[in-house]
């Protein structure tokens, strides 16, 4: 083996929503909203918003979460509560190509991890529609260990847990912070954009053949 082969990566770590499960709460919202998308998207951004949602990624429970925000604007409740109620519909199918990406990579023997913010409550609705969550020899879930991307300790978490060392790793994740951290710790990282953009960095990285 080369000094060039030994630095390669030999793990990959993959983020889930948005590489590798199509989520996204429009989804389920331009149909409450019967094709208003102004009326959605103010929703989305003055009710139900990102930074609302990034707390149940953190681990607070969803009826807590609803109840609160229902407090501040009764008459949303319904669309409110329709978010971990109807969670199934946010989630449109698998990233085009990416799973295939995934199965070559599995084919390989190539050791697959995934470390995603994501409710610990929602979560089993991905893993009951995608058996290609379970393709993973271990998964970290932000709101089962109650720490959010980017924030070094999930990382430290993955680590600890399934015994990898940072440089041993490539990561995959669809935010720029989330690529930032990675490699602030030791880890190689790519942004993903499309699955043949992801591809032919695993073949750069030697984890697939051209």
């Amino acid at each position: 083996m080369t000094t060039m082969d030994a630095s390669r990566p030999t793990i990959v770590v993959f983020d889930l929503g948005g590489v590798l499960v199509d989520w996204n709460p429009r989804y389920l919202y331009r149909s409450l909203f019967g094709g208003d998308d102004a009326a959605m998207e103010r929703f989305l951004a003055e009710v139900c918003t990102p930074a609302w949602n990034d707390e149940q990624d953190r681990g607070r429970p969803w009826a807590e979460a609803c109840e609160l925000l229902a407090r501040r604007h009764p008459e949303q409740r319904a669309l409110i509560e329709a978010w971990p109620a109807r969670f199934d519909e946010t989630m449109a199918g698998p990233v085009r190509g990416t799973v295939e990406v995934l199965a070559e990579l599995r084919e390989r023997g190539v050791p697959l991890y995934a470390l995603s913010n994501w409710s610990a409550e929602t979560f089993p609705h991905a893993l009951a529609r995608f058996p290609f969550l379970q393709w993973f020899r271990g998964t970290v879930i932000s709101g089962a260990v109650r720490i959010r991307k980017p924030d070094d300790g999930i990382y430290r978490h993955l680590f600890d847990t399934y015994g990898l060392r940072a440089g041993d790793t490539l990561f995959v994740d669809d935010s720029l912070p989330n690529i930032e951290a990675a490699t602030r710790l030791g880890m190689r990282a790519v942004q993903f954009t499309d699955a043949a953009a992801l591809r032919g960095t695993l073949v750069e990285h030697g984890l697939l053949d051209a």
